[in-house]
């Protein structure tokens, strides 16, 4: 007998796959999306409330359904201090990732990052649970999505360990994917890719999809869309920035939204895994912008127009060489910009493959 519940979801999934596919947009990948309940995959979440403050959201209460079906991302998992370390991925990115992918039917998929199941599942509607194969990190996350998996029909492999080793007792693989943010390219992952198989990851704050030539290289463009996903290892903790107020530091033009805003695409590719702070006067005006990296290198702008940085990589330097690079006011289409990954090293490059690059 068919639950109100089932019928309500069933209904919510239709009219979100519908939404999905606006403005004409044709994807084998809808039908997955209308055929998977999210819900199984996200029992619990969670959002913040006015105060920033961590709330639950469960099965059964108000708005869980709609919140679930519409086109977000849902935090589900923190650690003790209250940062995020997992989440399922906003829908609409979900989409144009496996779009990507150019899959068909029987092709056998690797994804690092299993999380909740959810991409998992949707990827074993298309494919066929035995052609899918995930791997997380957090065994206790393998843990929930199996019992999430087992609310549904689908049933991919799914194991605890290092998703950038793969899983080279079921390769190689026609397809990879990756749903947590990477610094580089995993060589381990086109090590067990087929000659021609397409690589659909996200590095620094956008995603690459590149093809596999069959020589232990690969080398492809990044999507037009933004992507900021969860590390696969946590973030570094913020420097103690009073060090470099004993700096005399030196003036500079660069202004504190080209950080933020503007370069912070291009940044993400040049200082790979840099995190970054703001600060905020009484009035809510950003005054000062920090950058650091987890081998101690540090920077910081403020609004008055001074920079200052310490460490073993001149963080601000980099800083200066995209503003030179980028000058002329607008952000630097994420499309762009391309990848090529070769047994000696990996490469970013604006333009051309030939063009100017950074190495990862």
């Amino acid at each position: 007998m068919t639950e109100p519940n089932d019928l309500v979801s069933a209904a919510l999934r239709a009219r979100f796959a519908t939404a999905l596919g606006e403005g004409g947009r044709q994807s084998r990948w809808l039908a997955a999306f209308a055929d998977v309940p999210r819900e199984h995959f996200v029992p619990q979440f969670y959002r913040q409330d006015g105060q920033g403050r961590w709330c639950e959201v469960s099965e059964g209460d108000p708005g869980y359904l709609e919140a679930v079906y519409s086109d977000t991302a849902l935090t589900t998992q923190l650690d003790a201090e209250g940062v995020p370390t997992s989440s399922s991925s906003e829908p609409g990115l979900m989409l144009a990732m496996l779009d990507a992918l150019d899959a068909e039917p029987g092709h056998r998929l690797f994804e690092l990052g299993l999380g909740t199941g959810y991409n998992a599942a949707l990827a074993s509607s298309l494919l066929g649970s035995d052609n899918v194969v995930s791997v997380d990190v957090d065994p206790i996350l393998v843990r929930r999505a199996r019992r999430n998996l087992e609310r549904g029909r689908y049933r991919p492999r799914v194991y605890a360990g290092d998703g950038a080793e793969g899983r080279s007792d079921s390769a190689p693989y026609d397809r990879i994917i990756a749903t947590a943010a990477l610094r580089r390219i995993p060589p381990a992952l086109l090590a067990q890719a087929r000659p021609g198989a397409v690589v659909v990851a996200p590095v620094g704050f956008g995603v690459a999809r590149l093809v596999v030539s069959g020589r232990g290289e690969a080398t492809g463009r990044f999507l037009p869309v933004p992507a900021y996903f969860v590390q696969r290892r946590g973030p570094a903790k913020p420097p103690d920035f009073a060090g470099l107020e004993t700096q005399s530091g030196s003036a500079t033009s660069v202004r504190v939204p080209d950080i933020l805003d503007r370069l912070k695409f291009p940044l993400s590719l040049a200082l790979p895994g840099y995190c970054s702070c703001s600060w905020r006067d009484d009035a809510g005006e950003v005054t000062g912008v920090g950058l650091w990296t987890e081998d101690g290198s540090t920077a910081t702008l403020h609004a008055s127009g001074r920079a200052r940085q310490i460490g073993p990589r001149r963080l601000w330097d980099a800083v200066e060489e995209l503003v030179a690079a980028f000058p002329e006011g607008v952000a630097p289409a994420r499309e762009d910009f391309g990848l090529t990954v070769t047994p000696e090293g990996q490469r970013v490059w604006y333009g051309e493959a030939n063009g100017r690059s950074w190495a990862l």
